[in-house]
């Protein structure tokens, strides 16, 4: 069977910086065309590391959205000018509210782009000014309902485990997001990241602590709503309805070969992972020159079995026993095994077919069980 690929690419800006994000950005849109001349660049200088075809296209951020429909064409132009793309790719733009005005969503429309993620993070005013998202909640329903007349595959980022917020406006969020039929979800608990404004305001006491019980009462919840709704928990924090799963996350949890393009994207090919500079003056200078700016390391057993372990865990297939002793050895399957026998016990995994999953109300604790289970 022939092996499909994806493509990444980072569009590094923002209008301004949300309190929580760590990724990499910039506010300055003055090396905005430079950096998608780079990238352009990019794209041509690696287009040997794809042989197959491209079945995923996702611009990610940064604020996607914040590029023109010149700048997304001249992107587009390249790729398929480049790469062999594939019948029906689905082809994503992550975009913030503020920006989906009719004009852009028009513009986008026009264009490749078939698919809109939407980082709505929240319905209620209190909860955006505190993570400093440049959008206010009523541009975040009107930029969904105006999105749905022309794009049919839409997906919405919500956040729980905010600081000060209620059981009830968590469930007012979704139902928000459940009479809107917004077809797919992602809903990630609020995380506090070093060197980010967020930790900064709760080392100080001017914004008080994530509550762990709070945002687990948060996602018991979103289980049971979505659930309701006919949506399916494929992943951890991924609700689709069916036929609406996104296909660019589900090839990487699947472990599915992806380059990644722009400052600070990563890329993954089965046996190495990449990653270019954190720094657009640097990358776009480096690219100029015809180099790559990133480092590269090769994976060794260890590392691939524990990522298996790890995104196995975070979707609703689960780890193999079988895959497990056919990729990576006996040893391996029972090293897996001998860690897996306390949880199993206890109820935290549960084990069907030669299949390890996490049971449902031990989801929240997905990712400590899965560290678990790694060979450290």
């Amino acid at each position: 069977m022939a092996r499909t690929f994806g493509i990444y690419i980072h569009i590094p800006f923002c209008k301004q910086a949300c309190h929580y994000c760590d990724f990499h950005f910039s506010t300055s849109l003055k090396k905005k065309g430079d950096l998608v001349n780079a990238l352009c660049q990019e794209l041509v200088l690696r287009k040997n590391e794809i042989p197959g075809k491209v079945e995923t296209i996702y611009f990610g951020g940064g604020t996607p959205s914040l590029l023109s429909y010149d700048e997304l064409q001249q992107i587009f132009d390249v790729i398929y000018g480049n790469y062999k793309i594939g019948e029906n790719p689905e082809i994503t733009l992550e975009a913030n509210p503020d920006d989906l005005i009719s004009m852009t969503i028009l513009a986008l429309k026009k264009s490749n782009v078939n698919r809109l993620s939407i980082g709505v993070q929240s319905f209620f005013e209190e909860d955006l000014k505190l993570m400093n998202r440049a959008h206010n909640s009523s541009e975040a329903l009107n930029c969904i309902n105006e999105a749905g007349k022309y794009f049919k595959n839409i997906s919405i980022d919500l956040i729980y485990g905010i600081p000060g917020m209620s059981n009830e406006r968590w469930i007012q969020n979704l139902e928000t997001a459940l009479e809107l039929n917004v077809p797919h979800l992602s809903c990630y608990a609020l995380t506090v990241e070093p060197r980010t404004a967020l930790k900064k305001f709760i080392d100080t006491g001017k914004i008080p602590p994530v509550d762990e019980e709070a945002a687990k009462q948060h996602y018991e919840t979103l289980l049971r709503l979505t659930e309701e709704a006919g949506y399916d928990n494929y992943e951890f924090s991924n609700f689709g309805k069916p036929g609406f799963r996104s296909r660019n996350n589900t090839a990487y949890w699947e472990g599915k070969p992806y380059l990644g393009i722009g400052p600070s994207a990563h890329s993954y090919d089965g046996d190495t992972r990449s990653w270019n500079v954190s720094n657009n003056t640097k990358y776009i200078k480096s690219i100029a020159s015809g180099n790559l700016p990133s480092e590269r390391e090769i994976l060794t057993k260890k590392d691939k079995y524990n990522e298996y372990i790890m995104t196995g865990l975070r979707t609703e297939k689960g780890v193999s026993l079988r895959n497990v002793e056919e990729e990576f050895g006996i040893d391996f399957l029972e090293y897996l095994m001998e860690q897996a026998f306390k949880p199993l016990k206890e109820g935290h995994l549960v084990m069907e077919d030669k299949i390890l999953r996490i049971d449902r109300k031990s989801k929240f604790l997905g990712d400590g069980i899965a560290s678990d289970l790694f060979l450290v």
